[in-house]
């Protein structure tokens, strides 16, 4: 029995709290950009464990194949992309939009995705349109911060104002351009606006090239599952003219599929 498993965490029943799954998933959520390799010690704490518990779970993963190591060093291996391979082709949502996606690329000629939100991050689960440079197009599976994207903006903007209070209170707001929205009061005011509207627009906020229009997308209940979005380079057309162009097409979209999902 592992001595540092965590506590059962409230609302589950401590006969179903497998404690060493959550700390093995909590290592691979470790490794990140600027932790791509790491030590036993620098895993451990990252994760809050000791080397011991650390390595344990490592080597266990290694024989797995979710990780490698040259015997110091540890890192992920590609077989990690099953698991959200798996989430793409079991859940439902992607399978539902792909076909509207297709008619909103069709509709503006732009890149059309589906994102959901996962704690402070945008991530897109379904996407359609041309092909195009990485700085104005996300991959399936991107994870983007919230604050800098139409549609993370949305989403923020439709959390209860309890909510969203508590995440302005304790997020920190990074810069990526000179656009980028970073204080805090300024954040609260444009919420309050894409809430009132309905909609979201966020220009050269993480990319200087790049525009983004989302709405909301809801089930059949009203209740928010995701949004609807479209990214495209700022080129020589104005906000006003590229609202006026996609809006429409993603409003009719999304209030299309409200009785599918």
């Amino acid at each position: 029995m592992d001595s540092e498993a965590s506590p059962t965490p409230p609302g589950l029943d401590k006969r179903d709290w497998i404690a060493g799954l959550e700390r093995g998933v909590s290592i691979i959520e470790a490794f990140d950009d600027a932790h791509q390799r790491m030590t036993a010690s620098e895993a451990g704490q990252r994760t809050g464990m000791t080397r011991t518990a650390a390595r344990r779970y490592l080597l266990t993963l290694q024989h797995m194949g979710y990780v490698a190591s040259d015997g110091k060093l540890f890192w992920l291996t590609p077989r990690v992309l099953r698991l959200g391979q798996s989430y793409l082709e079991s859940a439902r949502l992607p399978r539902i939009v792909q076909p509207f996606l297709q008619r909103v690329a069709a509709g503006t000629h732009e890149i059309a995705y589906l994102s959901v939100m996962d704690g402070d991050e945008v991530v897109y689960i379904a996407r359609n349109g041309p092909n195009r440079s990485m700085s104005t197009g996300y991959v399936l599976g991107a994870r983007v911060p919230a604050q800098v994207t139409a549609s993370g903006m949305l989403m923020l903007a439709m959390r209860t104002d309890e909510e969203l209070g508590a995440w302005l209170a304790t997020h920190e707001l990074a810069v990526f351009t000179s656009h980028t929205i970073a204080s805090k009061e300024r954040m609260k005011l444009e919420l309050a606006r894409i809430r009132a509207q309905g909609w979201a627009l966020s220009e050269q906020q993480l990319d200087l090239n790049s525009r983004g229009i989302a709405v909301p997308l809801r089930d059949r209940h009203g209740e928010l599952v995701g949004a609807l979005n479209v990214t495209m380079p700022m080129g020589h057309e104005s906000s006003e003219d590229a609202v006026a162009r996609v809006l429409p097409v993603l409003r009719e979209t999304a209030q299309a599929m409200r009785n599918l999902i």
